[in-house]
């Protein structure tokens, strides 16, 4: 057997392993480790490792001796919490990611409501940890002991609490973030996973391969000794390993260390599921050694308890590499759980009772001033540890230690389940639950570790209770039941709270949380950060601010009532992470407050229901899938649907705005959902605003000037219900783009009044006929007859005049009561357009007595039409007389043509003083004219309109058509295109 180690040797063993982990951190925090590598699910099931602590390492030889097969259920109990990670797991992650929520104190104090919730479950993990941080530093204390043969213990289990604490503060609380994630330390835990694992497994193989000279001898030596699988297997038939089991299978939420690893450092939620397996698979490999070491221990007679055989196998064997292999896995073991552990409870100190009590001022830095706190507490709760330690004088064994710290820490499994599945549960009975099992925990198992009583009665049960390690699943049973009855009777009998209502539906497994809808006071994220600046200071409260901005990619100048909800629920949920639940709850309801008045008009937010529904789209299986199905149909058809709708809540917040609302209003959905009405661009915001407070429920043809060109609307509204809120009625608004209607309607109005008209100037047109006539003949007899009489043959000639023009006019009439009437295609000719303006020039050009104009002719001589070129001619006649007229004297007119493949324009413009709006309305119907009484009849343009509708033409005015001096008129005619035909061209050229 080896004689002894140095402690100078060991010291510098213990040293240079921890510089080993912190060079490992190092490298991984300044990005030398491959990301890759960093957040490979690998890395992340080898950082739960840290749940196999030195009692793991050590103790569980001693469970096996004292327990049989029980001892399995240390790695059993955990596997099985991962084997149900779909309902156990997963949901603590999504609620921690969520809500920025870094320890179970704050998962608690979140879903009750709490700051008493918070602050009780801090001090009951304190008082959980206080054993298990005993535990590690007694277990590197013990074998430095055991090696050196020196009671030297207390000495070196300083020093390395010295180091451990040094570790912590620099990978552990460098940086304070409310998304905070240290890489480095994951990687080194899971570095130190691996030695152990690597430690054990050398161990075992040594003690079935060399101390037993492989399985057959093993077996050999198991048959004869067959009370020792005896021993192995009477534990069974009792009660302790089923408490086992429930302990370790509580550990992976309970655990401080452990829902730090698993919830707050996870750095890839996808890596949850590689770990359903692939953490009871590290499990399974740290079980296989743990009956071989202690077989071979019991074999050779190890110097040792049994609960060391693992590092007593080396002394035995006189092996030094196999002892300091042994020393180097327990050291391991123990301080990564120290490190993860001080670090998870530093949090939760600072959180739930350092930060109600004592806020930094809003002058200083507070991201510096909580750093500092929190290396405060790491050095405080590390000593605390060490104190613990030291009152209890190394008297206890690993496996007590263990199981008084795993009990007191199964008192908060009631409050998680909870969580997840009872919304009944309220404050009051958590806290009385907890504080009975702890109670019951303290006398149970915590009391006989600093006292001399052995045991008491219970009167009420006629029994006397031994306070000894082997009734430990005793007082087990005895706290958790006192806590499970008193949690359910007092929160039955109990109130919850409204807010508490609220936090259980947000938690609750598979249970979509419905926020509500109401009004904050603040309505820009500028003045969040101007309310949030009292109470954190400018600089930290517009860093905050813009984080939760960045996070959400919502724009700086956002106004949306639903954008700013979901601003708030951010900044609280970044400032949880931060400061904590109870303390970022109580500063955004106090600065950041709903609005008093809007109490009693409270409804769901359906927009967050709508994205967590998407969220939840792949999850939802049986009949919530086919509702689901049955719901996106529903709302796919009202999003195509062709025709605008429009929901409103009822304070008029836009709930819905599908595409064609978008493509008739411009307004994108993404800019109003969630806004107010009154919001939005105009004219709509008056058009809707003033129809959703008019009491009719429809409005049929209304004008709404647009930019370009007026629209005319059909408009109807309904009242309905708004989403899981009875009782509080919205509106939905539908708008029908009836414009095309408008204007076929009007063209088809226009052209009944053309034909009414029309035929009844060819009747008028009949009937005045006749008689004129009769005058022009009686006039022209009565000339002849008294040519002698010079005053006779003057009224006759004027008669004779009147009856001419009276002629012009009916025959104006006859005109335009036969335009239209008959197919004309088959007289149509081409036309030169060119041609046909020269000659209507030239027509005009002989009335000497008309105001002289200057006429340009620049129509392209390729352009021709088909038609008829004499009613053509009547159109440029009409239109150039009308031009001449409307024009200063020496005014010009220019008649133009373009073309395109199959239409040619005609464009007729003056420089006159143009045409009102109010005339333009009119100006193609009969009778209808702006002259002077006497200049004209009205028929002009209204033969115009007709001619060049025989024609399948179009015609189109614009006055003004200068629009800098408002000035002049332009007259556009559309014509079909007639390409000459190869004749035409050739006698032009001749």
């Amino acid at each position: 057997m080896l004689t002894s180690f140095s402690i100078s040797q060991l010291v510098l063993i213990s040293t240079t392993y921890l510089l080993t982990l912190f060079g490992v951190a190092w490298a991984t925090e300044h990005r030398w480790v491959p990301r890759w590598i960093v957040r490979h699910p690998l890395t992340y099931i080898l950082s739960l490792g840290v749940y196999a602590s030195a009692w793991a390492f050590f103790g569980s030889v001693g469970l096996a001796y004292q327990y049989g097969y029980g001892f399995l259920a240390i790695y059993l109990g955990l596997s099985g919490a991962f084997l149900l990670a779909p309902v156990l797991l997963y949901p603590i992650l999504h609620l921690t990611r969520t809500y920025q929520l870094s320890s179970l104190a704050d998962l608690l104090a979140f879903r009750f409501r709490s700051s008493w919730v918070g602050a009780i479950t801090t001090i009951g993990m304190l008082l959980s940890a206080m054993p298990l941080l005993a535990l590690q530093i007694q277990s590197v204390a013990d074998t430095i002991g055991i090696l050196t043969r020196q009671p030297i213990q207390d000495y070196v289990a300083l020093a390395f609490c010295v180091l451990i604490t040094l570790f912590s503060i620099l990978f552990g609380a460098r940086h304070i973030s409310t998304r905070e994630k240290h890489e480095g330390l994951v990687f080194a835990i899971a570095f130190e996973s691996l030695v152990k694992l690597v430690a054990l497994l050398i161990i075992g193989a040594y003690a079935v391969f060399v101390v037993f000279d492989g399985p057959s001898d093993l077996d050999m030596w198991l048959s004869q000794n067959q009370s020792i699988l005896a021993d192995l297997q009477i534990p069974l038939q009792e009660g302790p390993w089923r408490t086992l089991l429930l302990l370790f299978f509580a550990s992976a939420i309970v655990m401080p260390h452990m829902y730090h690893m698993i919830f707050t450092e996870n750095l890839n939620p996808r890596s949850m599921v590689s770990a359903s397996w692939g953490l009871p698979l590290f499990l399974l490999l740290m079980s296989l050694p743990i009956l071989p070491i202690l077989w071979a221990g019991l074999k050779l007679g190890a110097p040792t308890s049994p609960e060391y055989f693992t590092l007593g196998l080396g002394l035995a064997v006189n092996s030094e590499r196999l002892t300091l292999l042994a020393f180097m896995g327990g050291l391991s073991a123990a301080s990564g759980v120290i490190i993860v552990l001080t670090l998870a409870m530093s949090g939760m100190v600072m959180n739930h009772l350092v930060l109600p009590l004592y806020q930094p001022p809003a002058e200083g830095n507070i991201y510096r001033w909580l750093k500092w706190m929190r290396r405060t507490l790491i050095v405080a709760i590390i000593l605390a540890g060490y104190g613990f330690y030291l009152s209890l004088g190394s008297q206890q064994d690993l496996s007590n230690l263990g199981l008084v710290a795993f009990v007191a820490t199964l008192q908060f499994l009631p409050g998680v389940l909870s969580v997840l599945y009872w919304p009944r549960g309220n404050s009051y009975g958590f806290i009385s639950g907890a504080v009975a099992g702890m109670i019951t925990w303290s006398i149970g198992m915590l009391l006989p570790m600093f006292s001399n009583i052995q045991e008491f009665y219970l009167p009420l049960l006629d029994y006397t209770y031994v306070l000894d390690d082997r009734n430990w699943h005793f007082s087990a049973i005895a706290a958790l039941s006192m806590n499970c009855i008193t949690f359910i009777l007092v929160s039955l009998l109990t109130r919850t709270s409204i807010e508490e209502q609220r936090s259980a539906q947000a938690c609750v497994v598979n249970n979509v949380r419905r926020p509500e809808r109401r009004e904050l006071y603040v309505s820009t994220p500028h003045e969040f950060a101007v309310e949030l600046a009292k109470p954190l200071g400018a600089v930290t409260a517009q860093r905050e601010v813009e984080q939760a901005l960045q996070d959400l990619q919502i724009p700086f100048d956002e106004r949306r009532p639903f954008a700013l909800r979901r601003l708030r629920d951010r900044i609280e949920a970044n400032l949880s992470g931060l400061m904590g639940p109870s303390v970022a709850q109580d500063l955004v309801s106090t600065f950041l407050p709903y609005k008093t008045d809007s109490q009693s008009y409270i409804s769901e937010d359906i927009h967050f229901i709508e994205s967590r529904l998407e969220d939840y789209q792949s999850r939802l299986t049986g009949l919530a899938a086919e509702l689901d199905a049955l719901r996106r149909y529903h709302r796919q058809t009202l999003q195509d649907l062709p025709m605008g709708v429009c929901s409103l809540a009822r304070d008029r917040e836009i709930l819905m705005w599908n595409r064609a609302l978008e493509d008739l209003t411009g307004i994108t959905a993404s800019r109003v959902i969630g806004s107010r009405l009154d919001d939005i661009d105009r004219p709509w915001r008056e058009l809707l605003t003033n129809f959703a407070q008019d009491s009719s429920p429809h409005l049929y043809k209304h004008a709404l000037q647009g930019a370009y060109e007026p629209r005319w609307l059909n408009l109807h509204k309904a009242a309905i219900d708004e989403p899981l809120a009875p009782g509080n009625s919205g509106l939905v608004l539908l708008l029908e783009d009836v414009t095309q209607t408008r204007l076929l309607e009007d063209k088809l109005v226009h052209s009944e009044r053309l034909a009414s008209i029309g035929r009844l100037a060819a009747g008028v047109a009949h009937e005045i006929g006749n008689p004129i006539t009769g005058i022009a003949c009686l006039a022209q007899n009565l000339r002849e007859e008294r040519d002698d009489d010079a005053e006779i043959i003057e009224i006759s000639n004027q008669i004779v005049e009147q009856t001419k023009r009276v002629s012009r006019i009916v025959q104006s009439l006859m005109s335009f009561s036969h335009a239209g009437q008959q197919n004309q295609d088959d007289y149509y000719e081409p036309v030169n357009l060119f041609e046909v303006t020269s000659e209507a020039i030239h027509l005009l050009s002989l009335n000497k007595l008309s105001k002289t104009v200057h006429y340009y002719n620049l129509c392209d001589t390729q352009h021709w039409t088909l038609g008829d070129s004499q009613r053509l001619a009547q159109v440029l006649i009409n239109l150039l007389s009308n031009a001449r007229d409307a024009s200063p004297e020496h005014g010009h007119i220019y008649i133009r043509t373009t073309a395109s493949n199959s239409h040619v324009e005609l464009s007729i413009e003056d420089q006159g003083s143009g045409i009102s709006t109010a005339s333009l309305e009119h100006l193609f119907e009969p009778f209808f004219t702006t002259k002077d009484p006497g200049q004209g009849t009205g028929l002009g343009l209204a033969l115009v309109y007709s001619i060049i509708e025989e024609h399948q033409g179009e015609i189109h005015v614009e006055s003004p058509c200068d629009l800098e001096q408002q000035l002049g008129t332009c007259f556009r005619i559309t014509l079909p295109r007639q390409q000459p035909t190869a004749t035409l061209l050739v006698s032009d050229l001749l």
